[in-house]
């Protein structure tokens, strides 16, 4: 079985395929390929967004549930959240179409950032109380407009 430009050289595929759609050579394309990767190419810019949100949510919940914790745990949330809503916010900037999938997006990374925070609450050694699981909210307690709030911090 003869491999394909794709299987053979994935950069190349690329660069053929832009030169074939800029000099209008339809009947040329890889389609199978092509829409393959335009699928792919959309569902790795959701992952991207859950992926931000989930560590965004962790640490809102962190501060929320663990209010007590030392100053320099808590500094390193602030800083954690700042970055990952820059990022989401980032997200939303280069590819607006995805404000529609961000109620989805948050209900689907809230049970991972739920898992995470109480994961790395357990791993605490610093004599801080360890909460208890049920401490951390099974429904995102978070509108859409707090999450992307840059003044906003749960607490």
């Amino acid at each position: 079985m003869s491999k394909t430009l794709y299987d053979q050289d994935f950069q190349k595929w690329i660069e053929t395929t832009i030169y074939q759609l800029q000099k209008g050579e339809f009947s040329s394309l890889d389609i199978d390929n092509l829409i393959e990767e335009l699928t792919e190419l959309g569902k790795s810019e959701k992952r991207s967004l859950e992926s931000n949100l989930m560590i965004l949510l962790a640490d809102l919940l962190k501060l929320k549930v663990q209010h007590d914790a030392p100053s320099f745990m808590k500094d390193s949330w602030y800083r954690s959240i700042i970055e990952h809503r820059q990022r989401v916010q980032k997200n939303l900037r280069y590819t607006p179409s995805l404000k529609s999938y961000l109620e989805t997006a948050i209900k689907k990374a809230h049970p991972d950032g739920r898992k995470i925070a109480i994961k790395e609450g357990q791993l605490d050694k610093f004599e801080v109380r360890i909460p208890q699981e049920s401490k951390y909210p099974k429904i995102c307690l978070f509108s859409q407009e707090q999450i992307l709030d840059e003044d906003f911090y749960g607490i």
